[in-house]
């Protein structure tokens, strides 16, 4: 099941980085090549609105930071300024990162309720409300954003989908960590798929050991 969640976590975060370069990259061609005075093709340009790629964009950029920083908790990649506590006896030490980890989780966790409970007043109870067929009486519909008219409450979800999300990957790190003493590491010098092309080469053993001839000893 965790591996389901964390291939989802991974995908949102790819997808959106990738599209949103994309549509940059496509606005960027675009405005160029709609200042040039070429006949036909300027006319054609021009009246292609793409007014919407720079909203788009931060919104899409807004979603992966926060499901970017559910990940850096599961993978360790966040800054930590962490002197003090390795120069504490190991005691200390594992009771002050499970007290860090303790307050980040409950600090996701009232980001997130905050955010949840935001975003339901700001039209996401009209919504459901009109799904479900419940009467809205005075319920207001809520705002939608300048240039692509959505309704806020979608783009303002990522707040608690996000800060939950870390919530639960600080408390997954502080049981791992209860269990094991292992906090999550990741490093920067490791490149995903080339320790494991080197292995396969023939002539290199598992210690990185290159010998002449192709052959191992």
């Amino acid at each position: 099941m965790m591996k389901y969640l964390d291939h989802v976590e991974e995908f949102i975060i790819t997808f959106l980085m990738g599209a949103a370069t994309l549509i940059i990259f496509s606005a960027i061609i675009h405005r160029f090549l709609a200042g040039l005075p070429i006949p036909g093709l300027q006319d054609r340009l021009i009246a292609f609105n793409f007014s919407w790629a720079q909203e788009l964009c931060i919104y899409m950029f807004v979603w992966m930071a926060k499901f970017g920083a559910a990940y850096g908790v599961r993978s360790g990649i966040h800054v930590g300024v962490d002197v003090l506590v390795n120069r504490l006896p190991d005691e200390w030490r594992k009771k002050g990162v499970l007290v860090a980890i303790v307050c980040g989780t409950i600090f996701t966790g009232i980001i997130g309720t905050l955010g949840a409970t935001f975003v339901w007043e700001n039209g996401m109870h009209y919504a459901v409300y009109t799904l479900v067929g419940i009467d809205v009486g005075d319920v207001p519909q809520g705002p939608i954003t300048p240039d692509l008219e959505w309704p806020t409450w979608i783009i303002y979800s990522a707040v608690p989908l996000g800060s939950y999300l870390m919530c639960f990957r600080f408390m997954q790190v502080g049981w791992r960590f209860v269990r094991l003493g292992e906090l999550p590491h990741h490093d920067h010098a490791h490149v995903d798929g080339i320790e494991e092309e080197i292995l396969d080469q023939p002539g290199i053993l598992h210690d990185g050991t290159l010998h002449k001839g192709g052959s191992t000893k």
